[in-house]
């Protein structure tokens, strides 16, 4: 795993967040692990997720722990895309907020 750097991150927080797909997402925390900025955190799938998920879904979140990744402190975010290709789903992208 790459060290966390916040020389890599290109914006000021807030301008980009992480957005993470649920249906693909199984939860093995590589983001938290190289995000600068603590953006991150693995956990339980919150049960509205979960009842928004399809059949397939919902059996590949069982096999994987019924764990996935929040962004509870996505305003932190600076862009740095470390997440994003560490992801071995490829579940997460950037997007400019709103």
């Amino acid at each position: 795993m790459r060290e966390k750097s916040t020389a890599d991150c290109k914006q000021k927080a807030g301008v980009i967040a992480p957005v993470v797909d649920l249906k693909r997402c199984e939860g093995k925390g590589d983001c938290v692990t190289v995000c600068p900025e603590d953006v991150f955190e693995v956990r339980r799938i919150d049960q509205a997720d979960y009842l928004d998920l399809g059949l397939m879904h919902r059996l590949k979140l069982r096999v994987h722990g019924m764990k996935v990744a929040y962004t509870p402190n996505a305003d932190a975010c600076r862009s740095c895309g470390l997440c994003v290709t560490a992801c071995p789903e490829r579940a997460i992208t950037l997007a400019r907020r709103a």
